[in-house]
Order: structure tokens, then C-alpha cells, then sequence
């Protein structure tokens, strides 16, 4: 497995991350298995939030790695806050950031969580009121590291005037077919397509020269959230070139379309939200592979991108 020193943040951290969003379709024992098996290809990053399922995925988490003998130091234990379904709100208040954070503590069966991402923006957070729950929570001992979700830069930049710990992550939709993230600056000041408008003032870049490691979630997603792109008709070229490309590894698709999110210089961790142990085994064969820069740009055309 291919891991990370994150800058500020945690060592020798997997570059795959488990995505644990859909663990309550799983058992108690069908949930550490999984766990065991992430463990076992090298993955020591677990991904979560309390919104997932109201809470009830970090519930099942936490039963789950409670029985599995794991030692809690050997692993990464991520979790979010801030998106409140219940109540048709994000909020990222610091009574909020607190009480979720204690909730997500019991739920899972620990003391500290490795790292705590915001949720999304609060529409109307105050960031003196982030600060202090990050200070308490730090000074508590119940969270190591923090970062955002979904956030772009000039909010990162009003957090970080106040906020004293270093923002480390950020978790951003990107793949393959979805590669908003990075398309804009290839196209810059071209009005012939919708590639060139500049959806998230330089969000990839900005978390680049601010040493904030981006989280790829749904990374073999068509669309928000419409389907995998493997093996989709409506991909014919962008298949083919997953399978030549694999077949000269030796590797799926699914591992070809995770290694070009790992190709890309900025270092990114790629969350795979699968339950199933074959499906992880297959995305985890990524760490086996190194796309040359043809290879990377052969896959984003093949998506339908085009050289302007």
C-alpha cells in the first residue's frame, strides 16, 4: 500500500481510505471482516461522519472494530460533523462541534478521534466559535487533527485566521469522469466550453500551497452520484483504455481509475465507500501501479475531455 506522511497531519497514513458510509448494510461480524480485510491490503484509514445513516454507520463501526482486536494506534480514525439532516441545516456552531464530537466518541467506541473534518460550510458559521471548539477538543484530547470537507478557499482562508491548528485535509469529489477539480485550469479563458468557468477559485491548487491534503470521495462516481463508470456502455472509450492500461499491469479498471488519482503530484487519498472485500481488494491493486504521464493523460481524454 502506497502511504503518506501528511504534512502537519498523520504519518505513514494509506493513501486508500476506507469509506465507512454504507457499513450499516453490513453486520456486526460482515463489518469486521471488512475492517480486517482493509487492514490486511495495508489500509489503516477509516472515514466517517455523523450524518451518515444518523449516526448509526460510526455505531456500527464502532462495534465492529471494538471486536476485531485491532489496536486502536495502529489505525486512523477520521469523522465529520456539521451536516444536521434532523434538523434541514449544517452547522457548524461550537456547542454543535463539541456534542457531535462527544456523540461520535461514544458511537464508536473511543477516546480520540485521529482527525475531525467540517462538514460542508455553515452558511452562516462564525469562525471565533470554530476556533473555540477546536481549541477544547484539542485540549481535551478527543481530537488530533482537523480539517474540511467540501470547503473552498477564501472560507479555508477565513477559518485559518482563526483557528490555530493547521487545516490538513480537504475532502473534494474527483475522478476520472468528474474531474471538475482540475479541468478549469487546462481550459483558462476559453469560451467554446463549460470546462473553462472557474467553479471553486483554485481549490486544487490552494490546497497545494497550503499543504492541505485533499480526499478524493466518490472517485469512481459518474456524475454526484450516478453510478460507478466501470463497466458503464455510456464510458465505451474511457473502458477500453482501463482495460489496455490494466491489462498491462496486470490490474482491474477499478484499480486503473484509483492509481490516476494517485498519479496526480498533489498527493491525494483516494476514500473507497465499497462493502464489499473482493470490490476493496480490487481498488487497493491501485498501490501497484505507477501511470506514466501518457497513461494519465490517455485516461483523462479517454473521459471525454479534449486538448483545447
Amino acid at each position: 500500500m502506497k502511504t503518506l506522511d501528511v504534512v502537519n497531519g498523520p504519518q505513514n497514513a494509506s493513501a486508500i481510505i476506507l469509506g465507512c458510509m454504507r457499513m450499516p448494510a453490513l453486520s456486526v461480524d460482515e463489518a469486521e471482516k471488512m475492517i480486517h480485510t482493509a487492514v490486511e491490503l495495508g489500509v489503516n484509514f477509516f472515514d466517517n461522519a455523523t450524518c451518515y445513516t444518523e449516526g448509526e454507520a460510526e455505531t456500527r463501526f464502532g462495534d465492529a472494530f471494538a471486536q476485531s482486536g485491532i489496536r486502536r494506534e495502529d489505525v486512523v480514525i477520521q469523522s465529520k460533523c456539521g451536516l444536521c439532516f434532523e434538523r434541514n441545516e449544517f452547522d457548524w456552531t461550537k456547542d454543535n462541534i463539541i456534542s457531535s464530537v462527544d456523540d461520535s466518541l461514544r458511537r464508536m467506541k473511543t477516546d480520540y478521534l485521529d482527525v475531525l473534518l467540517l462538514h460542508r460550510p455553515d452558511l452562516i458559521f462564525e469562525p471565533e466559535q470554530v476556533a473555540e471548539a477546536f481549541d477544547i477538543l484539542e485540549k481535551n484530547g478527543k481530537v488530533r487533527y482537523f480539517g474540511v470537507s467540501n470547503v473552498p478557499t477564501l472560507q479555508i482562508e477565513l477559518l485559518r485566521k482563526y483557528v490555530r491548528q493547521p487545516l490538513v485535509f480537504n475532502q473534494l469529489q474527483f475522478s476520472i469522469e468528474q474531474s471538475q477539480l482540475i479541468d478549469q485550469a487546462l481550459y483558462v479563458n476559453n469560451l467554446t466550453t463549460d470546462r473553462s468557468i472557474d467553479r471553486d477559485n483554485g481549490t486544487l491548487d490552494y490546497c497545494r500551497l497550503n499543504d492541505i491534503t485533499i480526499q478524493a470521495w466518490s472517485p469512481l462516481q459518474r456524475g454526484f452520484f450516478g453510478g460507478c463508470f466501470v463497466d458503464d456502455p455510456d464510458f465505451p472509450e474511457l473502458n477500453a483504455a482501463l482495460q489496455e492500461i490494466g491489462d498491462k499491469y496486470g490490474v482491474p479498471k477499478t484499480a486503473v481509475a484509483i492509481a490516476w488519482i494517485l498519479r496526480h503530484p498533489a498527493k491525494m487519498q483516494a476514500i473507497a465507500g465499497t462493502m464489499n472485500p473482493d470490490h476493496l481488494k480490487d481498488i487497493c491493486a491501485a498501490a501497484k501501479v505507477d501511470l506514466t504521464h501518457h497513461e494519465w493523460y490517455q485516461l483523462y481524454l479517454a473521459s471525454g475531455k479534449k486538448l483545447p
